[in-house]
């Protein structure tokens, strides 16, 4: 049984309804529902009374240090089964580190703490890496975002790193850790012996100066297939060495995340040589970086290759124009793997959005996934966009917001809606004028057709 909340204020009735359904709940969700720290008095002994409860998720909650302190007790106690902990949010200080490290030391069968977004500052998680560093423990998923993190906090990460073979995921995204630091954390991934999947280093103060120390991490860890650092300056030097170790035969990379990294068109040469040689590469975010028509062509040229495996491809607010929409329409054409294509911010304007519809038009085209929001787009290609509606039943998502469409390009897209063969599910309008008729119609299309989710 499940129990998932959200956005929801608590009063006493409801808490104590609540309470009851949650004594048999394998899974409890309450994010966002103006918990306190009383809450977490009867959530304790729901964890001690409920042994099937195996993931509690508390995001956006003020329980404070008190509360954290109320929900280990009934961490600590044998009868506890609870896999996944997530407590993003939660206004929580250093205080509650000494609390968790207890139940990091005494619970095995805790896998996942999510912790981020709480002010636990450097000290509050080197006491934390003190209970990863016990035999018991066996946390395989550890997130730590915006935490207030400084460099000083690797050496403790290292040693837990090296304790630890468990670990699978490690996410110290949005924290000051600088060069040095992400040098120094590089090399004790190296030689540590836990065989980690996922790294995201987001906006941690990278510059090219750490790349070749990153790189180093993806030729030996094999098992490393998410990679995020989106929002560090790296530059194209720094691409350039990342992908000297995502080249290497021993890198089985999927997710790559490289957002606003300061990259040019420079990059595109090695990028496009990653695409059509990692077979493994499923999804590639490069949004806002100034790759412009140049680029984007060579990175079509590059998905045209048979052996690019590659389904996702987020290049939004890149520079793009018309120019290049021709070399996406013939890459469209040609893949049959791409499932999600993000352009949004571009200036594609509609000529180039009805060569893109060319492409979309090909059988070898499966896109489900279509954002073109901000794309400087009229009602003059809607028509074409209905084509593909109407036509394609793989695309399941469209998103053409902040786009000038007025009552004649809505009137279209809701023509295709109506169309059976139609299976988009989800259709996103945010900032678009319209009239109230055309209001009516959209909300007479959503009440015939309740699978479609109009979002505006």
């Amino acid at each position: 049984m499940e129990l998932d909340i959200q956005c929801e204020e608590m009063s006493p009735s409801r808490w104590a309804e609540l309470l009851t359904t949650m004594k048999s709940c394998k899974t409890i969700r309450l994010d966002d529902c103006n918990l306190s720290s009383s809450n977490c008095k009867d959530l304790s002994s729901i964890i001690n009374t409920n042994p099937s409860l195996t993931e509690l998720k508390l995001n956006n909650n003020e329980l404070g240090d008190a509360g954290v302190e109320y929900l280990c007790k009934g961490l600590l106690m044998p009868s506890c089964s609870l896999q996944k902990l997530w407590l993003q949010n939660c206004n929580l200080t250093s205080a509650s580190c000494e609390t968790l490290r207890s139940v990091l030391s005494a619970q095995p069968s805790l896998t996942e703490l999510h912790v981020g977004d709480n002010r636990l500052g450097t000290a509050g998680v080197k006491v934390l890496c003190q209970g990863m560093m016990n035999p018991s423990c066996k946390l395989q998923k550890l997130q730590l975002e915006y935490c207030e993190l400084t460099a000083d906090i690797v050496e403790a990460l290292n040693a837990a790193l090296q304790s630890k073979p468990t670990l699978k995921e490690l996410s110290l995204s949005n924290n000051t850790l600088g060069d040095t630091a992400v040098k120094q954390l590089c090399r004790g991934l190296v030689e540590a012996s836990c065989n980690l999947e996922l790294l995201h280093l987001e906006n941690c103060g990278i510059t090219s100066d750490s790349c070749r120390d990153i790189s180093a991490v993806l030729s030996n860890k094999s098992s490393l297939m998410d990679l995020s650092v989106g929002d560090n300056k790296i530059g194209d030097s720094g691409l350039a060495l990342l992908c000297q170790g995502l080249m290497h035969p021993n890198c089985k990379i999927q997710k790559l995340w490289l957002w606003d990294c300061d990259l040019t068109s420079a990059s595109c040469k090695d990028l496009s040589r990653l695409i059509s040689t990692k077979e493994t590469l499923a999804e590639i975010s490069l949004i806002d970086n100034n790759l412009r028509d140049s680029g984007m062509e060579m990175l079509c040229q590059a998905l045209k290759d048979p052996k690019s495996k590659l389904q996702e491809l987020w290049v939004r607010e890149c520079g793009l124009t018309t120019a290049c929409c021709k070399a996406v329409s013939s890459a469209l054409s040609t893949n049959k793997h791409l499932k999600v294509l993000h352009m949004g911010e571009n200036k594609l304007e509609d000529a180039g959005v009805e060569l893109l519809c060319e492409g979309l038009l090909h059988p070898n085209c499966n896109i489900q996934s279509l954002w073109l929001g901000n794309c400087d787009l009229t009602a003059a290609c809607c028509a074409s966009l209905a084509t593909v509606m109407a036509t394609k039943q793989c695309l399941t998502e469209l998103d053409l917001s902040y786009n000038p469409l007025e009552d004649e390009g809505i009137r279209k897209i809701c023509e295709a809606l109506r169309n059976p063969s139609c299976n988009v599910q989800q259709l996103i309008l945010y900032d678009i004028l319209w009239s109230a008729e055309v209001d009516d119609e959209l909300r007479a299309l959503e009440d015939s057709k309740p699978e479609v989710k109009i979002i505006s």
